[in-house]
Formats: structure tokens, sequence, C-alpha cells
């Protein structure tokens, strides 16, 4: 019998919310984001969350029906809410800022029997910051992180959503970071406060810790992707900027689906900094689109073919 090559597999843990922004009611969270845009891309997605039992909650489950997640490892809190974040965008940057309430529904997710095989046969776990800030996610994160076999730790910085202690306990278990310059020199601080210049940043990292790849975004510098023996370094494809939400995700999503598929570096990085761009050209983190679209995106852009305005 002929076997079928099965799809690459990742988890995404953490933060499933509502993004309250002055141009309407989108739904957010990093773990969520990362999830859709790798679906979109043809991998298995599976989500670990919470929501509350309330008509939010029942409205975000419906967002992932339609967007095709799979919402079987979502718990349902009887006694927390789901998240609302009132996010708000700097129209000179297009930054965008968060208030998060606490305690929510993804501040108690519930280790379950079943995560241990499913981590085991995925190829990567992907997990951030902001999820670890309440007791019980937190130990469900480490719980986890035993079980996993390449571990993706999605810093998402979110003052005052952190602690040193738990970004040094995570960054122990993890095999690949993904942070921006800011949370680079913050961090790398902590160990060295000398440090200033990327490179030196990044070393500090590689020494006290054992991981195995950095992977730093720059929006309009692009990014840059490290391991102890190469750095890489790839240019932003220039857009017209409609907002930055989840564009960090976009790419860590994309750079997964390259990198998983035993893609070359640069092919990788070209593929990831594109999806970045593409995404924030658009409203939102997870706009409607397909493979196809992005792919087309990317060929007009390398041949400077401009959309009319």
């Amino acid at each position: 019998m002929k076997q079928h090559k099965s799809k690459k597999s990742v988890v995404c843990f953490g933060e499933i919310l509502w993004d309250n922004l002055p141009t309407g009611r989108r739904p957010g969270g990093a773990p969520m984001n990362v999830a859709y845009h790798l679906h979109k891309l043809g991998l298995e997605s599976q989500l670990i969350s919470s929501i509350g039992n309330d008509a939010s909650g029942e409205e975000l489950m419906g967002f992932f029906a339609e967007i095709g997640l799979k919402t079987d490892l979502v718990q349902v809190d009887q006694e927390h809410a789901t998240s609302e974040v009132l996010a708000s965008v700097n129209p000179s940057n297009h930054e965008v800022t968060y208030e998060i309430v606490s305690p929510v529904a993804w501040d108690f997710i519930r280790w379950q029997p079943n995560f241990e095989t499913l981590l085991n046969d995925a190829q990567a776990f992907v997990f951030g910051t902001l999820s670890a800030r309440n007791i019980t996610s937190r130990n469900t994160l480490y719980k986890m992180l035993d079980h996993s076999n390449y571990r993706v730790f999605d810093v998402n910085l979110r003052a005052p959503h952190y602690s040193q202690e738990v970004i040094d306990a995570l960054l122990q278990k993890s095999n690949m970071v993904k942070l921006n310059s800011s949370e680079l020199l913050l961090i790398a601080q902590w160990y060295n406060p000398t440090c200033i210049i990327e490179a030196e940043c990044v070393e500090v990292l590689f020494e006290r810790f054992n991981i195995d790849e950095v992977l730093i975004t720059k929006g309009s510098q692009g990014a840059t992707y490290y391991t102890a023996l190469f750095r890489y370094d790839y240019p932003a494809y220039k857009v017209s900027v409609a907002d930055t939400i989840g564009s960090g995700d976009s790419f860590l999503a994309a750079f997964l689906a390259m990198k998983l598929g035993d893609e070359p570096v640069e092919i990788t990085l070209d593929y990831a900094v594109a999806m970045g761009a593409f995404i924030t050209s658009q409203a939102g983190a997870c706009p409607q689109y397909s493979k196809f679209d992005l792919e087309r995106f990317i060929w007009k852009k390398k041949l400077g073919i401009h959309d009319p305005a």
C-alpha cells in the first residue's frame, strides 16, 4: 500500500482574545495568529488555549471554525471571562500598544494527558511570554516544554506581564528564539549591561542558554537569522502599511513552514519577510488570503510590478 506523507504539524500554545481596535473588534492573540497562517500555508496547526463560557468565547470559536482552525483543544473556563484587549495604533509609526486585562480564561489553561502524544508527534511547539504570566498556564507550559521536540519561543514582551525569572526559565528550554531588536537589547542587558551591538547581544544569549537559533524581526529593516556559527541578513519588502498587527506572527509562521520543509535559509527568510510585508499591507492579523495570493505578491515585488492606486 502506498504511504501518504503526513502534513508537518505545529502546536501553538497561549492567549486568544478580542483586540478592540479603533477600526473595530478583531480576533487576536499571537498563538492564534501563528496557527492561522500555518494552516493557510498547508501545515497542520493545533491551538491550545482557553475561552470563557460567554458570548465572546462563542464568537471566537465561530471565527476559528470559519477560518478552518481546529477548536478541540480550546478549553472552556467556567469561572473566567474570554480575554478582551484594548489596542491602540500610533498613527505616526503604525506601532500598536495593548491594554491587557488580567485574569482571563487563558491564564488558566490546564494540562491534559493527550498533550503528551500531541507534542511528541509535532515537528514544532510555539509558545510566548504572555501566557506564562499566571502560575496555572505557566505550569502547564513548563510541562509541555518537557514533551516537545523543537521549542520555538516567540518572545512578545508586553509590560508589565513578564518577569526576568520567567523569561530566563523559558529561554533555558528553547531551541529557537524569535524576538524584535528592542526585546533582544532588553533581555541581553539583563546578563550583560554593556551590550548594545546586535551581534554581541545575540552572543550573550548563545553563551548563557542552550539555544540553537535566534531570529530577529526589524520591521522596515527586514530580519536577521543567527546560529552560533552563522548570520544571515535579509532586507524588507517595501509596502504601504495598513497596520503592523500580527505581522511578526505571520513572519514566524512562514519561517517555520519553510524551515520544516527543509528549505535553505535564504529561501526561508525571503518567504518569511515577504509574508510579514504581505500582512502589513492589509488590515488586521488574519486577513483572508490563499497561498497563491502570497506567492503572487512575492512574484510581483520581485519583478517590480505595482498595483494601480
